[in-house]
C-alpha cells in the first residue's frame, strides 16, 4: 500500500471531497503500476502535483471567497435593483403627478392669461369711467359754486321774506283780533236773529199747526232743555204739546236763519235721543228765513214740516 506523505495529505484535506477522491484514486492507481525505481521520480511528480493541488486548493479557496463576495454583491445588486425599481415606481408616479400638475398649471395659466386680459380691459374701462367721473366732478364743483351763489342770494331773499312775513303776521294778528270782534258781533246778531225767529214762531205757529195738522195747542210753545242723562241736556228750540181730535201729540222743532242739511241731521239726532221721554206721536217742524229746494225735499223726505218766517205775516 502506497504511503501518502503528510504534507500531501494535508493539502488533500483542503480540497473539496470530489477532487480529493479523484486524486486518491490516482495515487492508488499509480502505486500499483509504478516501479520501485521510479518512485523517487514519481515522488518528485507527486510533490509537483501536491504543489499544484495546493495551488488549486488556494485558488479554490480564493474562488469560493470571490464567489461569496460575488454572491454578496449579487444580493446587494438584487436589493439595489429592488430598491431602484421601487424608486423608479415612485419616480414614475411622481412624473405622472408632475405631468398632471403641469396640465393643471397650463390650464390655470390659460385662465390667468384670460383673467389678466379681462382685468386689463376692465382697467381700461375703469380709466375711461374715471375720466368721465373727473369731468363730472369738475362740472359738479362748478355747479356747487353756482349753487352756493344762488343759495347766498336765496338766503338773502329768505331773510327779506322772513322780515316781510313778520310784518304780515303782525298785520294778520290785528286782522284776527278784528275778525274775532266781528264774529262776536255777528254771533250776537245771529243769536238775536235766532231768538227773534223762535219768538215769532211761538206766536204764529199755533195757528199754522191748527191749519195744517188740526192740532190744538195745550198751553203754549216754548224753548226748553230735555234732560237725557244725569246733568246732560238737549236744547229744543220749539217744544210744546197738543191734541189732534183728542189724541195727544208732542211738537218738536228747530229754528235756523238759513237752514242747511247738517242742521236737519243734527235736529233728527236730538229727536232720537229724547224720543224715549215722549211716548206720544211726534210732529217735527223746522222754521227758517230761507233754504234751497234740495233742502226742502230733504226735510220732506225725513217727515219734517218746513215753515218760512214770511208765513207768519
Amino acid at each position: 500500500m502506497q504511503v501518502i506523505p503528510i504534507d500531501l495529505y494535508e493539502s488533500l484535506e483542503e480540497l473539496d471531497p470530489k477532487t480529493k477522491t479523484v486524486i486518491l484514486k490516482l495515487i492508488k492507481y499509480w502505486g500499483e503500476i509504478v516501479r520501485r525505481e521510479d518512485f523517487l521520480e514519481l515522488n518528485e511528480e507527486v510533490k509537483k502535483l501536491t504543489k499544484t493541488v495546493a495551488e488549486l486548493a488556494e485558488a479554490q479557496k480564493s474562488a469560493e471567497e470571490r464567489l461569496t463576495r460575488l454572491e454578496k454583491v449579487v444580493t446587494e445588486l438584487a436589493e439595489a435593483q429592488k430598491s431602484a425599481e421601487e424608486r423608479l415606481t415612485r419616480l414614475e408616479k411622481t412624473v405622472a403627478e408632475l405631468a398632471e400638475a403641469q396640465k393643471s398649471a397650463e390650464e390655470r395659466l390659460t385662465w390667468l392669461e384670460k383673467t389678466v386680459a379681462e382685468l386689463a380691459e376692465a382697467q381700461k374701462s375703469a380709466e375711461e369711467r374715471l375720466t368721465r367721473l373727473e369731468k363730472t366732478v369738475a362740472e359738479l364743483a362748478e355747479a356747487q359754486k353756482s349753487a352756493e351763489e344762488r343759495l347766498t342770494r336765496l338766503e338773502k331773499t329768505v331773510a327779506e321774506l322772513a322780515e316781510a312775513q313778520k310784518r304780515t303776521e303782525e298785520k294778520l294778528e290785528k286782522l284776527i283780533d278784528e275778525h274775532r270782534k266781528t264774529r262776536e258781533q255777528l254771533g250776537g246778531l245771529a243769536h238775536s236773529i235766532g231768538y227773534f225767529i223762535e219768538n215769532e214762531a211761538y206766536k204764529y205757529l199755533p195757528a199754522l199747526l191748527q191749519r195744517d195738522f188740526n192740532i190744538k195747542i195745550e198751553g203754549r210753545l216754548i224753548r226748553d232743555y230735555i234732560e237725557v242723562a244725569l246733568n246732560k241736556y238737549e236744547e229744543i228750540n220749539i217744544y210744546g204739546k197738543g191734541k189732534i181730535n183728542g189724541k195727544s201729540v208732542v211738537i218738536l222743532g228747530e229754528a235756523k236763519t238759513q237752514l242747511k242739511k247738517s242742521d236737519i241731521d243734527n235736529f233728527l239726532k236730538k229727536v232720537e235721543k229724547i224720543s224715549k221721554f215722549f211716548p206720544e206721536e211726534k210732529v217735527l217742524i223746522c222754521v227758517t228765513h230761507q233754504t234751497s229746494p234740495q233742502i226742502r225735499k230733504y226735510a220732506e223726505s225725513k217727515g219734517i214740516k218746513l215753515y218760512f218766517t214770511y208765513e207768519f205775516y
